[in-house]
């Protein structure tokens, strides 16, 4: 008996978030709750998108906060934000070299991965160009986000596309992941949605990534359901670790990512609550409810005075 409870909360621990700790700031704490409350984006740069195949396209890239923050964000409709499908592209264990068959457990294996992996990330050619070892990003290894959605080559009606780099966000910088429960980690913008699906979609990160937020019962037909995790882009050349700012040759998820940590604690540290046009009605009315407050009270006290 006792050793089907241990079996049992053996397996429950092996399907727990799993990464690096770390408290989540503040101040994006109570951005992920602005974003939340506020329900939709207001400056909207692309917008049309899926999160889930059966879900509404009503997600965008929103950039309420690209004047103030520098950052762009994936936000959908009341209060939404987007879930986490798994990205198996990139050196998944045929060609990465020694650290992608080193990682490789099985969860990203054709049996079990999307019908429409692909064999390279959108920027193999710059991760072959920092000569780090490596000839592509490993979905095992790097936890990067699938960040963009490439034009329509198929002359689809209704396909939606965005360029991120057209707002200054450029590839392999860095990005900041806010899982639920407000876990906070760090990857690389690796990959862009293709459009070689049914449907333009948005919210998608590596298996690497994927595990750090959702355990090691994700794989490529597995991921993260619910509409809860807030993808933040950063835009400026600041925000790109280069070929010296990260270990691109690490061997496992949890030192990769612990190489950009002080890198993407200085971006996310510039991420305020507030702060462009589109906030400003908000700000305006509490302003205003606190100075009616102020003169409420302030006539009650000098007619109890008299």
């Amino acid at each position: 008996m006792w050793q089907l409870v241990r079996l049992l909360a053996l397996l429950a621990l092996a399907l727990l978030p799993i990464g690096i700790a770390r408290d989540t700031p503040q101040n994006l704490r109570d951005f992920y709750d602005l974003v939340r409350a506020k329900g939709r984006c207001s400056n909207e740069l692309a917008t049309g998108f899926y999160s889930t195949d059966k879900g509404p396209n009503t997600f965008s890239y929103c950039g309420d906060h690209l004047d103030s923050s520098g950052i762009i964000y994936i936000q959908g409709r009341n209060g939404a934000l987007a879930n986490m499908d798994v990205d198996c592209d990139g050196a998944n264990g045929g060609g990465g070299g020694g650290a992608a068959v080193a990682a490789d457990d099985g969860r990203c294996r054709p049996s079990t991965a999307n019908s429409d992996t692909q064999g390279t990330t959108a920027f193999r050619d710059a991760v072959a160009g920092y000569n780090r070892n490596i000839t592509d990003l490993n979905p095992y290894v790097h936890p990067y986000v699938v960040f963009g959605n490439a034009a329509g080559t198929r002359r689809r009606r209704g396909w939606r596309a965005f360029d991120p780099t057209a707002y200054g966000v450029r590839p392999l910088s860095a990005v900041a992941v806010v899982c639920p429960g407000y876990r906070l980690y760090f990857g690389v913008w690796g990959d862009t949605n293709g459009d070689d699906g049914p449907k333009p979609m948005v919210g998608e990160a590596s298996l690497a990534l994927a595990t750090f937020c959702g355990g090691q019962g994700v794989s490529g037909t597995n991921g993260i359901d619910g509409n809860d995790v807030l993808y933040i882009a950063f835009r400026g050349a600041d925000a790109v670790p280069g070929p010296d700012g990260a270990d691109w040759a690490a061997t496992d998820p949890a030192t990769f990512e612990s190489s950009i940590e002080p890198l993407g604690m200085r971006l996310v540290a510039r991420v305020q609550p507030g702060g462009d046009a589109s906030d400003a009605p908000s700000r305006v009315l509490s302003t205003g409810k606190r100075k009616i407050a102020v003169v409420v009270i302030t006539l009650s006290a000098m007619w109890f005075c008299s």
